[in-house]
């Protein structure tokens, strides 16, 4: 007998329980299953533990920098894996079990343990059971790609749910993709105490930045004595006695290295291959990607595809917002669409990258005229005082809307500092706004006036 419900939300991640509440209060019975961990990837292999390893491994940079601060430490500083490994599950663990113990406790909500499948465009089957209802939901995220590239089946690899588990150090990490999971872990491991390498087919790391931007945190990894090799088109992997012997086909350098364990960091693909989507008829792209309008509606009425597996954003806070449009079309004012959402997000090497917007690459191929402003951290106070002045801020506006375009901060605080300008682009306001600002000193953002003020027409 099939079990009838007003809405199925496949996918406990960032989307699903928050968007289950918001059905349910409106008195819908809504049925809620997940296959794996609540929480989806941000809470158990993403966010979560790989910031908490983070925070781990700044300590760790700080500690040895301590005689630079005018602090004495008595001997040398180690890193205890394990612990630095159940401080992380620790959070995971515990932000997964206050989520289960809300989505139990939930009114009108069935909350099931299994793998959906469609059976037809308003039914589908979990386990032995069978489920039916005019709005059903996929938040069913993705994964780690590991590539077919030249011996990778004779090898071990890991992705970023094994390697988040890992409770010993490794004497070497090869990091096979030099974007922004592959280069937070490799600052955080040479921050544990590893050797590391990055290994990019590209002509440089994070290409989706502008070439700057790409530049200066390259120099902050190998400041860090983090090898980086880019160019690498022609990587394959072999075993060997000391682990993995990876080959890379660069213009200098080794044509090896051989690495104790490898990091395949090159993408991820979303869970969609195995739910049965062509029984009910939904449209995927050529990466498998479902197709969504901007209200998150897929080609067959009723049907919902939010977060990491409609390809419209690959982040915690883009899934959240996905929510958000699907219950104001719903059950709100219908006003809200991803064609209001602003691109922003970070990456949380150290000194961190807060982006917000266009490039500056994107705003010249845009036919803009432009006015841009960029300033060292050097010439942050905050920055100064608190030692850490590596990197640069840099914005970007339209010279005749005067509307800003786009941002980047890479610095101590940029992803704090960055919402200072997403505010104002959310907002819709001039740069100009600026000038009425009452900053507080001393902060990064205080710089952000002083930012807008100094923009200068491109050239």
């Amino acid at each position: 007998m099939t079990r009838q419900f007003d809405a199925i939300i496949v996918g406990a991640g960032q989307a699903g329980p928050s968007l289950a509440g918001r059905l349910t209060a409106s008195g819908m019975t809504v049925a809620l299953i997940e296959r794996h961990l609540v929480g989806g990837t941000c809470v158990n292999t993403g966010c979560m533990p790989t910031k908490t390893l983070v925070a781990s491994a700044k300590v760790a940079a700080m500690a040895r920098r301590a005689g630079d601060y005018g602090v004495t430490l008595a001997g040398d500083v180690s890193v205890d894996m394990r612990r630095v490994r159940a401080r992380a599950e620790t959070v995971s663990r515990e932000a997964r079990e206050n989520n289960e113990r809300w989505l139990e406790g939930m009114d009108r909500l069935t909350f099931l343990r299994g793998h959906a499948r469609f059976l037809d465009a308003r039914t589908l089957a979990v386990g032995d059971e069978t489920l039916s209802a005019p709005l059903i939901f996929l938040n069913v995220g993705g994964r780690a790609i590991v590539p077919d590239m030249p011996g990778i089946g004779g090898v071990a690899v890991m992705t970023n749910t094994d390697i988040v588990a890992l409770d010993v150090l490794p004497r070497h990490l090869v990091v096979i993709g030099g974007s922004y999971i592959g280069l937070e872990f490799a600052q955080m491991y040479r921050r544990f105490g590893a050797k590391v390498t990055v290994i990019e087919k590209g002509p440089r790391l994070v290409s989706r930045e502008d070439e700057d931007v790409s530049s200066a945190i390259r120099e902050i990894l190998e400041a860090e004595d983090i090898l980086v090799r880019t160019g690498a088109e022609c990587i394959a992997f072999a075993a060997h006695a000391d682990g993995v012997a990876v080959r890379v086909d660069c213009r200098e350098g080794p044509p090896d290295i051989v690495g104790s364990h490898v990091l395949m960091a090159v993408g991820r693909r979303p869970n969609t291959d195995d739910l049965g989507l062509e029984a009910a008829g939904i449209e995927t792209d050529g990466r498998g990607y479902i197709k969504v309008d901007a209200r998150l509606q897929t080609n067959v009425t009723g049907i919902y595809a939010l977060g990491d597996c409609n390809g419209r954003g690959a982040f915690t806070h883009t899934a959240y917002n996905d929510y958000e449009i699907v219950a104001a079309t719903l059950l709100g004012d219908g006003t809200r669409s991803l064609d209001d959402r602003i691109p922003a997000y970070a990456l949380y090497i150290d000194p961190p990258l807060g982006r917000v917007g266009m490039t500056e690459t994107q705003a010249r191929a845009s036919g803009r005229p432009l006015l841009i402003s960029t300033r060292p951290m050097s010439r942050v106070g905050r920055a100064k005082e608190k030692g850490e002045t590596k990197g640069f801020m840099k914005l970007i506006a339209d010279a005749q809307t005067r509307r800003i375009l786009g941002a980047s901060i890479l610095g101590v605080e940029g992803d704090e500092a960055i919402h200072g300008i997403l505010d104002v682009m959310a907002a819709d306001l001039p740069y100009t706004i600026f000038e009425r600002a009452v900053p507080i000193h001393p902060t990064v953002s205080e710089l952000i006036p002083t930012l807008a003020g100094d923009l200068q027409p491109a050239t």
